[in-house]
């Protein structure tokens, strides 16, 4: 059985958003390109080919959450023996620490 990687509703949302945001900035051409490189990033944290960080570093309670630069944003995601999720997609620029506590809360209360 082969690992893959799958996005969360939260991560779809976030990647829905960061299309229609670049397509208003800079165009289709640009969006489509955009989104290749953050869904080829998900490939490289898949196979092992992209340094990424602990959440830990940041929050407490992220033990099994790890995040990763793509682009102008972070993909944040856990790593399981059998597939890679996509957690979320969060700006660069964004309060990366809050976000990610915010995160941990949903994750522990069952969301």
């Amino acid at each position: 059985m082969s690992r893959s990687f799958r996005l969360t509703r939260r991560a779809e949302a976030s990647l829905t958003e960061i299309a229609r945001w670049t397509i208003e900035n800079f165009g289709t051409l640009q969006a489509e390109l955009y989104k290749a490189e953050l869904l080829n990033r998900c490939k490289e944290i898949l196979n092992g080919q992209a340094y990424s960080r602990r959440c830990a570093v940041l929050v407490d309670n992220a033990d099994d959450l790890r995040f990763v630069r793509a682009g102008e944003h972070f993909l944040v995601f856990l790593g399981q023996t059998d597939e890679v999720i996509i957690v979320d997609i969060l700006h660069s620029r964004s309060d990366l620490p809050r976000h990610l506590a915010a995160l941990i809360t949903l994750k522990n209360e069952g969301s």
